[in-house]
């Protein structure tokens, strides 16, 4: 049995700039799935400074699953953006 996760925004990002599709399709060609998920987690951590809570509603995952993801990108050596 296979779960599907859905990600979706359930707000705007701050300060998120409109992108061109060109713009985003060089990360997806040649990333794996858990490359493109760590890449739009870290992200979205960074343009909401690092507060946890407000990058989980917009990610629309709970702040524990967030803190786990947080926890294994760091052990894989990421920066994590950290709360400002």
């Amino acid at each position: 049995m296979t779960q599907e996760t859905h990600v979706r925004a359930s707000e705007p990002l701050p300060d998120a700039p409109a992108m061109a599709p060109n713009q985003v399709v060089p990360l997806l060609i040649g990333a794996t799935v858990g490359e493109i998920e760590r890449e739009l987690v870290l992200q979205t951590l960074a343009r909401c400074d690092g507060n946890r809570t407000r990058a989980a509603r917009v990610l629309g995952v709970s702040v524990r699953t967030l803190r786990n993801k947080i926890r294994q990108y760091s052990a894989e050596g990421a920066e994590v953006p950290a709360h400002h």
